[in-house]
């Protein structure tokens, strides 16, 4: 394929991926609780392979099937995307940097579905400013540590099965001086609590009283964690765009449906020019993002020039065309979209999210204008 479209054989998985999330997976994501790990749906992205595909066997993810992975989940279920993007978020550092014990260890859990990953890198004083972390990793003999400080708005906490963690180690600022730990649950020290969010992700807090670890315990190398959580987050940002191209589909597909049917003053709303005009607008906004995201993963999987700056572009333009797309597909329907329970009130409390997690908005234009001043350099 190219970076401008799909290939036949890739437009008919993501097709029957489609059908298998809304016949499958969209009836476990309605009985689970909002706001809490949903294992049974856990357990089928494993059953269904699904899991599989975000670790093959040679261990390199292509960033373009991560995508097509999030946009089709995104488009049916968005609970099940969110599932299957956080054992992703949590596991790849895993994948990447671990040992082989540590592979051997949790890999094969996590693709069958028994083990919930998290990864825990926020703070309440460095969301943004990941580098700005505090969590301390005291010595403590000669081959460990004892963490202690506060994680927060972390992916599946406190219920998570193993937590990638990443702790200041060395007293150097900024990026410099940061270890990631893999710590599984039920270490001395180590509670948590739930936070309740706008959207239902299960999301929480992990406090760390003098929690042991160990070398053995440590992702890639000491003092060099900070390397590992971007390595995570540069595979995964334009996938967060993926998911927001998807999110912002499923709100155009609603609202052409309802401008089909819904008559008003006199005949169906689909002849009032300003709800055609609406909805083509929605249309290319959201084809220009899933081409920017699609290009993106190509240059990642290619290892073209300037992924960082392609990778931001795409993260910024889809989850802020998905925000448009969700708030005017409410404003087509009007005040039955606002009733608990209809997709758009689902969509329109999960589509705020990703314009601030991995990278806020104005972060991904700040990370912008700084690599084109680098390249104009």
């Amino acid at each position: 394929m190219t970076v401008f479209a799909l290939g036949p054989d890739e437009q008919q998985w993501c097709a029957e991926l489609r059908e298998l999330t809304a016949q499958r997976l969209r009836p476990l994501a309605q009985r689970g609780e909002a706001g809490r790990i949903n294992r049974p749906l856990v357990a089928a992205l494993g059953e269904l392979g699904l899991l599989r595909r975000l670790f093959p066997a040679d261990g390199r993810l292509r960033a373009l099937d991560l995508c097509l992975l999030r946009e089709s989940l995104a488009q049916e279920c968005t609970e099940a995307e969110t599932a299957l993007a956080l054992q992703g978020l949590g596991t790849y550092p895993v994948v990447q940097s671990g040992t082989d014990a540590q592979r051997a260890r949790w890999l094969p859990e996590v693709t069958a579905g028994r083990a919930v990953a998290s990864f825990a890198l926020s703070e309440p004083g460095a969301g943004s400013d990941a580098a700005a972390l505090s969590l301390a990793a005291e010595p403590d003999g000669p081959d460990g540590w004892r963490l202690t400080g506060e994680k927060c708005w972390i992916s599946n906490a406190p219920e998570a099965d193993f937590a990638t963690v990443f702790a200041r180690t060395g007293g150097a600022p900024g990026a410099r001086g940061v270890t990631a730990f893999l710590v599984p649950a039920g270490r001395p020290g180590l509670t948590g609590d739930h936070l309740e969010m706008l959207s239902p992700h299960p999301l929480g807090t992990l406090v760390f009283d003098g929690v042991p670890v160990t070398r053995a315990d440590v992702l890639g190398e000491v003092d060099g964690g900070f390397q590992v959580a971007m390595a995570t987050l540069n595979l995964f940002r334009p996938s967060v765009g993926a998911f927001a191209v998807g999110m912002a589909q499923a709100a155009l597909d609603a609202a052409l449906a309802h401008a089909q049917t819904r008559t008003a003053f006199g005949g169906p709303l689909r002849d009032l020019q300003s709800v055609g005009h609406q909805l083509a607008e929605m249309a290319t906004r959201i084809e220009a993002a899933r081409l920017l995201v699609y290009a993106a993963a190509s240059a990642y999987d290619t290892g073209a020039p300037g992924i960082a700056r392609r990778s931001a572009m795409a993260k910024l333009l889809a989850t802020e065309t998905a925000q448009y797309a969700v708030d005017t597909a409410v404003q087509i329907h009007g005040a039955r979209a606002l009733r608990r329970g209809h997709l758009l009130e689902h969509l329109y409390r999960e589509v705020r999210a990703p314009r601030i997690y991995e990278g806020a908005t104005e972060v991904q234009r700040s990370l912008i204008a700084k690599e084109l001043y680098r390249t104009r350099a």
